[in-house]
């Protein structure tokens, strides 16, 4: 069912170690029950695209919530200076960081009067491989790895992002998971996909794996060179039927 009512705002949030964390949220305008989505905001950071994905989500019938991964450094900044700022001096955000706010985002959202209790975790480029590590260790009842890198193999030298590889995370996947991959990406390759699916199916851990030649990296991203309508559509189109499968 599509709802074209909604309501979105800012909201605040608890997040890793109990701080208080900016968040925005949109809900359908309806009595519910409705299931519930944490979007994991891409490196670029807490961002137009990322709040338009919130809204949608809103619209096809869940509550959503994107949390501010960079509250805390970049309070103030815009989300392009914010996203420099914890790359150049962070290079990124702590991965016990991002499991404590995404388990804060999972809290408020089963907190609501209009949840069913159920909730879901999806994420884009760095946020794939967060939903990935957010699904190993918040209990969620899906998630969605979108072009995740680094789930499998390490950056290499002089990447602005200080992650690690957390295929070791896979034996503790707590829910189904959807993984969406282009064939022409290179972070995660499709070889990576490969490793990551072998290891999934050989510890009995429910996954779906879809990937489209012709696209890499971001081809979600709508305003982006590298945007590719046809596997995006598609995309959205497992994505609300897998949620629909497992938030409902």
């Amino acid at each position: 069912m599509s709802y074209d009512a909604i309501q979105a705002e800012t909201v605040t949030i608890g997040g890793h170690d109990g701080d208080r964390i900016e968040a925005y949220q949109a809900r359908p305008l309806g009595p519910g029950p409705f299931g519930a989505v944490v979007v994991i905001h891409h490196l670029p950071g807490y961002d137009r695209e990322s709040k338009e994905t919130v809204l949608r989500f809103a619209t096809e019938g869940y509550l959503a919530v994107c949390p501010n991964l960079y509250s805390r450094q970049g309070a103030g900044l815009s989300p392009e200076e914010a996203a420099r700022l914890v790359r150049e001096r962070d290079g990124g955000i702590s991965d016990e960081q991002l499991v404590g706010d995404v388990a804060g985002a999972a809290a408020y959202l089963r907190e609501q009067t209009s949840s069913n209790g159920k909730v879901g975790c999806i994420g884009f480029c760095s946020g794939g491989r967060q939903a990935f590590l957010a699904a190993a260790n918040v209990d969620l009842d899906a998630a969605v790895d979108c072009y995740g890198a680094f789930v499998v193999g390490n950056p290499p030298e002089g990447f602005p992002l200080r992650a690690t590889e957390i295929l070791d995370q896979a034996p503790n996947l707590r829910c189904p998971l959807l993984g969406l991959f282009g064939n022409e990406d290179q972070f995660p390759s499709p070889d990576h996909v490969a490793t990551l699916e072998k290891e999934l199916t050989r510890l009995g851990k429910p996954h779906e794996f879809h990937s489209y030649d012709g696209a890499g990296h971001a081809f979600f991203s709508v305003d982006g060179p590298r945007y590719r309508p046809e596997a995006a559509v598609d995309g959205w189109s497992r994505i609300l039927d897998f949620y629909g499968r497992h938030l409902s």
